[in-house]
């Protein structure tokens, strides 16, 4: 069932920065993703010399990890709470909306980078062109969100359950959308990018993996959302969360697609 964006925001209305645990949630995920993002990012040429910027850089796993393991010449690290961000020689720290304030980000960038931030945002379009346009001449733009896999026809288990309750809930509250995110290349080609591709992971939900930690908690701390569909109870959601420590859990992860796009260079 398709339901209406909601007003609220991410950070506000739900996953709060200053909730305890919020940032330990963070880093779960970047276990979780960490590695193939940095993979994509060196296969696309992050390395010394480049000038990055990391838009929604939550803890700054990223940031750092462009710094030291690829070594790039600087990371801008952006986000609209700052509180787990240190400045650092080579990373600076912004703390700024995307949604108003990227007339504030002095660009171009050789690697403009934002992972699970676009879907939470209600004006994706806009914000893509703009990134796109902080890109320079022969610089990447990369983006990453999630791709819910559930489906109509997924067998109806406690996780597919929670699932569907969690995306709907999240829509409701604070306007997330994963619908879209297929769309990606065809909106990188429209920022008038170039060699767009895309790929997506899918990381396996395992008793005691990351991921699994992950969903466990992003459940607790969107409960009141998901509760308001109406599609699970509180005993619903605590099975959901015992069903992933189980042998018996038997699903997809939903995924992550990353896609990129190339700022032409002048003159062609």
């Amino acid at each position: 069932m398709t339901t209406a964006r909601g007003g609220g925001r991410y950070g506000e209305d739900a996953f709060r920065p200053d909730q305890a645990g919020e940032g330990e949630r963070i880093d779960v995920g970047a276990l979780v993703y960490d590695d193939i993002t940095m993979a994509r990012l060196r296969a696309l040429g992050a390395g010394p010399g480049l000038r990055c910027l990391d838009v929604g850089a939550g803890t700054g796993t990223v940031s750092r990890r462009l710094l030291d393991e690829a070594g790039v010449e600087s990371v801008l690290a952006v986000d609209r709470d700052v509180r787990f961000l240190t400045a650092r020689p080579g990373l600076d720290v912004l703390e700024a909306d995307v949604t108003t304030a990227l007339d504030e980000i002095r660009g171009p960038f050789d690697l403009v980078h934002a992972r699970f931030v676009l879907m939470h945002l209600p004006e994706h379009d806009r914000v893509i062109t703009a990134l796109a346009g902080l890109v320079a001449p022969g610089g990447v733009l990369v983006l990453s969100d999630a791709v819910d896999l559930t489906s109509d026809r997924t067998p109806d288990t406690p996780y597919t359950t929670a699932m569907r309750a969690m995306w709907q809930g999240l829509r409701t509250t604070i306007g997330t959308d994963v619908s879209w995110v297929p769309a990606y290349p065809q909106l990188l080609r429209g920022a008038g990018l170039v060699s767009v591709a895309a790929e997506i992971h899918v990381p396996p939900l395992v008793p005691g993996s990351p991921v699994s930690r992950f969903w466990a908690d992003t459940w607790e701390r969107s409960r009141a959302a998901m509760l308001a569909t109406g599609l699970v109870d509180d005993a619903a959601v605590d099975a959901a969360i015992r069903y992933l420590s189980s042998e018996e859990c038997a699903a997809l992860s939903a995924g992550m697609l990353t896609a990129w796009g190339r700022r032409p260079q002048a003159g062609t």
